[in-house]
């Protein structure tokens, strides 16, 4: 028997024997092998029915009356369901005009965000200046700043320019906002330097760097942005009841809070309706966005 023969045959023996070692005792593969954990998925589900239930909720309330929805003990379906809390809601209500306010704000206000808080955020994160560092802070300071401080002081500035009751009064005050700064600043950190360096070199100017090389490669943090800003005005309820005075000027949560109320009690048919009605546009933005604010979130370092 040749030296090969008897390798060959000391090899297939040490591989047998480790094979039924290996299955006397059990491969460390499967000695490690996680145990299910069910809990996680029990303790996921509860939350996922503690944060849905609410909406369901409203869904269904829209289609009973106010007196079933009163009724104790309330029922979860609605026995009779109804559309009179639509009718009304599109019907006796100016509708049109009230949505009409509420996507003009939310969208000017939006593409302002998107606008000016990328050039500032594009400012404090590639160009040098002095006072970059300082500039900042006091980014960072606004937003620790309760809304509520500024609320009386921008009123009067608002109304000492003759913008009550005005679109522009609705808008202009939040053009631009600390947080949307502070995410495109974020963002544009993780852009490498070389490729604004090599659009210098090519001669492109700040204005094309900025509009042709880095904009495009924002697309998570714009996304994230437009979310979180039209999310923000279009439930926007105490500012446009104070500097709209008129029913020509009011947004959509606006009117349903002031139309909602009866002479005797709430109409909560009718505003659980509303509410479904400015909960759809919200919902059908992060359907089509979701993908990219995920990678906005996760990108910029907000937790």
């Amino acid at each position: 028997m040749s030296a090969t023969t008897k390798d060959t045959e000391v090899s297939d023996a040490a591989r047998d024997a480790a094979s039924a070692r290996s299955t006397s005792t059990g491969s460390p593969s499967r000695r490690r092998r996680p145990r299910p954990r069910w809990w996680l998925y029990v303790v996921l589900t509860l939350g996922l029915i503690a944060m849905v239930m609410p909406f369901v909720w409203m869904l269904l309330g829209s289609f009973k009356t106010t007196a079933e929805i009163r009724q104790y003990p309330t029922n979860f379906w609605p026995i009779e369901p109804t559309l009179d809390n639509y009718t009304q809601l599109f019907g006796r209500l100016d509708f049109a005009t009230f949505f009409t306010n509420s996507i003009i704000v939310a969208v000017f206000v939006t593409l302002g965000n998107i606008v000016f808080s990328s050039m500032v955020g594009y400012a404090l994160a590639k160009l040098e200046f002095r006072g970059k560092k300082l500039l900042f802070v006091l980014v960072l300071g606004t937003l620790m700043v309760p809304g509520v401080v500024t609320f009386v002081p921008l009123f009067v500035l608002t109304a000492n320019l003759g913008l009550v009751n005005s679109y522009p009064g609705m808008i202009l005050p939040f053009l631009i906002t600390p947080l949307g700064v502070f995410l495109m600043r974020q963002f544009m950190l993780s852009l490498p330097d070389d490729i604004i360096e090599a659009a210098r070199i090519d001669g492109a100017g700040e204005w094309r760097t900025f509009l042709s090389v880095i904009m495009p490669l924002c697309g998570p943090a714009v996304a994230t942005l437009t979310i979180l800003t039209f999310l923000g005005s279009w439930n926007n309820f105490l500012w446009p009841l104070v500097v709209a005075t008129s029913e020509d000027k009011y947004t959509l949560p606006v009117a349903l809070a002031l139309y909602s109320v009866g002479q005797n009690a709430a109409q909560y048919g009718l505003m659980m309706a509303g509410a479904v009605v400015v909960v759809v546009p919200v919902l059908l933005i992060f359907v089509v966005l979701q993908r990219y604010f995920v990678q906005g979130i996760a990108l910029t370092g907000i937790k």
